[in-house]
């Protein structure tokens, strides 16, 4: 695991101290991996948001034909075959 060093003002290392003593994380690094899987975390979820609103705003579903699925089966096992 590479090791990635960040300086802080005093204020801001106070801050993560007692965020650290009272969120019980076990030390600085834990607590600043987990704001940032909570930040990788919103940015999925907002990417989520953003494609439901995109297909909403898409206009109403069309059917599919009933073999469509298995088509689609055939084409990929096509592109397996022919990739090996």
């Amino acid at each position: 695991m590479d090791a990635m060093k960040i300086s802080l003002s005093d204020p801001l290392k106070q801050f993560v101290d007692e965020e650290v003593a009272e969120g019980g994380y076990s030390s600085a690094s834990d607590y600043v991996c987990d704001l940032i899987r909570q930040r990788r975390r919103r940015k999925a979820e907002n990417l989520l948001r953003q494609l439901i609103a995109q297909g909403l705003a898409s206009g109403p579903a069309k059917p599919l034909e009933p073999d469509h699925f298995d088509r689609m089966r055939r084409k990929s096992a096509d592109r397996m075959n022919g990739a090996s």
